[in-house]
């Protein structure tokens, strides 16, 4: 079992190395190891943040995983937090039961106005490639943060 753990961290410090070297060019990244729950809701500063993209979360398609999944009322009352007045979530999915789940959890939550298939501008992450070639369709949703009114 350590050995497949061993594994594991390997493959992760991978990604991580290459997204270092994608974003030596980009002034304004910051890469972290760690939990993105954790840093979101811990680490950046309120009102901080213009913009947050997550692309192609782990859908953890079995019931029994569903807690497992990122996006739920916690994480988006930290991104919420996080967020300018005014600031964006772009979420993109090939997973439409994920999908729609995040639409109700979204639904939900009066600090956010959501807006179905934004299709951003950017380039094509490696599963989105992937999915586009096999023919999967890419769910998108953004979702706005809404200034309270007072």
């Amino acid at each position: 079992m350590p050995e497949k753990n061993f594994l594991g961290i390997e493959r992760l410090l991978g990604r991580i190395r290459a997204a270092a070297r994608k974003a030596t060019p980009i002034g304004n990244v910051r890469l972290l190891r760690m939990e993105i729950s954790y840093a979101v809701r811990y680490l950046l500063p309120p009102g901080s943040v213009e913009v947050f993209y997550l692309l192609f979360p782990d859908p953890w398609p079995k019931r029994r995983h569903w807690r497992r999944r990122i996006v739920n009322e916690n994480f988006l009352r930290a991104i919420n937090q996080a967020l300018i007045s005014g600031g964006t979530l772009h979420i993109a999915t090939d997973c439409v039961d994920y999908f729609e789940k995040i639409k109700e959890i979204a639904r939900a939550n009066p600090d956010f106005a959501a807006v179905d298939f934004v299709d951003i501008d950017l380039p094509h992450t490696k599963f989105e490639r992937k999915f586009r070639a096999q023919g999967v369709t890419i769910y998108r949703l953004e979702l706005r943060k809404v200034s309270p009114v007072r």
